[in-house]
Parts: C-alpha cells; sequence; structure tokens
C-alpha cells in the first residue's frame, strides 16, 4: 500500500530523514521504533503532508504523495493520530468525530462509521456532549483515534498512542488498534512501548538518527538481543 525510497527530510541545516526506505503492505502492521530524534515523528509528517521531502518518493497505491498538499493526502485515504492528540478542546465529542469526516458526503457511512467509533470507545458516546477539554488524557486519545476513523481511512497512522496513559488504558488502546486492523485497516505505528508495538506488529524498522537500521517481522525483532538491550531495557 505504502511504499518509500530513498527519503530525505530537512529542518534547516539539520539532515533529519537520510535517505529512508521502507514499505507498509495493504492489510498489515507495521511499526517503527527508536529513540527520541531518530526521525520517526518526521516520517509520519513526510507521509501526511506536514513536512515536505528533499528528495525520494512516497507511493500510495502507486501514487506519489510526496509534496501532496495534507488535504489531498486524506482525501486519498491517509489519516494520523498525531503525537499528543491534537482534539479541538473547545468543541464536543461528537463535533470532533464529525471533523474527522469533513471530507466526506456520504451521510449513511458517516453515520454506520460513527457507530463502529463508539463500539470500539464506548465512553466516546457516554460523552457525545462534553467539550473534548474536559476528557481524561485517556479519554482523549480515544477520542484522536476515533476522528481519525472517522475518515475512514485506507492507512492509519498513529505517532505514540501510549503515550501518557496509564497500563489499563493503554492496553485498552492496543486492543482498539488490533479491532481496527481486523476490520481491513492498514495501521504504521509509532509507539514508546517498543514491547507492545513489536508484538502488535507484522513487520518492523529500527531507526537511528534518521536511518534504518534494521528491519524485520515484530516477533523476530522482539527476540533480537541488540534490539531487547536498548529498547526494551533489558
Amino acid at each position: 500500500m505504502l511504499t518509500i525510497r530513498d527519503l530525505h527530510v530537512y529542518y534547516g541545516g539539520i539532515h533529519a530523514l537520510k535517505g529512508i526506505s521502507m514499505d507498509v503492505p495493504e492489510g498489515k502492521i507495521v511499526t517503527l521504533i527508536g529513540a527520541n530524534g531518530a526521525g520517526k515523528s518526521t516520517t509520519l509528517r513526510a507521509i501526511t503532508g506536514l513536512v515536505k521531502a528533499r528528495r525520494g518518493s512516497i507511493e500510495l497505491k502507486g501514487e506519489n504523495i510526496a509534496g501532496k498538499p495534507s488535504h489531498h493526502i486524506v482525501r486519498s485515504g491517509v489519516a494520523m493520530v498525531p503525537e499528543g492528540r491534537r482534539i479541538f478542546r473547545n468543541l464536543t465529542v461528537l463535533e470532533n468525530l464529525m471533523m474527522g469526516a469533513y471530507p466526506r458526503q456520504d451521510t449513511a457511512g458517516i453515520q454506520q462509521d460513527l457507530e463502529w467509533v463508539t463500539s470500539l470507545f464506548p465512553r466516546l458516546k457516554e460523552r457525545f456532549s462534553q467539550k473534548g477539554g474536559t476528557l481524561s488524557g485517556g479519554e482523549q486519545q480515544m477520542l484522536a483515534v476515533g476522528r481519525a476513523l472517522m475518515s475512514r481511512p485506507r492507512l492509519l497512522c498513529l505517532d505514540e498512542p501510549s503515550l501518557g496513559l496509564a497500563p489499563v488504558l493503554m492496553r485498552e488502546v492496543f486492543r482498539a488498534l488490533a479491532r481496527i486492523h481486523e476490520e481491513g485497516c492498514t495501521i504504521l505505528l509509532i509507539e514508546q512501548n517498543a514491547k507492545a508495538a513489536l508484538k502488535l506488529a507484522d513487520y518492523a524498522y529500527v531507526l537511528e538518527t534518521g536511518t534504518i537500521t534494521m528491519e524485520g517481522p515484530g516477533r523476530e525483532l522482539l527476540e533480537n538481543e541488540a534490539v531487547r538491550k536498548a529498547y526494551l531495557g533489558e
């Protein structure tokens, strides 16, 4: 579904991504792990058009979306759950969710997806009329995921979805991701909890200072001694 080749991104004079190449096959969960500052978020920002690539290609279903505006990329089927949730704090839960469906015109499909999102996160339905800013951190994360799903994405990108969550809420978010995947959505996941990410992922890449240094099936990297020492605290 997504093919990245020789991607270079700069922030001024800083070479943030140094020619990375990776694939996200349709129907799979792929995770990108690495230390802070390795370039993980920059990779998602490049995919979604929030930063421009200096060189390289980003192909979605054969279309090169590198350099395309973000609204075009969303309409092409990519949605992102950003780090820090970035919900609309002054809008209600329902209004936040409907903002995710903004590019769509299919009223019946939107209602169907709203019911699906609230089946994933029942707490959101209980709080439809509540302002997003009054939700707990875990509920805000559920809202951010739900808002992204309302665009009916073919590729869902998530940047640190468990950041700042209590373990019980983190497990709830990961259970929801597994259900989303079961429904056929392709997922690209950046996650600080490398163990949880590698257990969930079909395939994984390790990013260090803008370069991919290792890749392989998630369970295989979970057992890799270098990965365990560097990212699993073992």
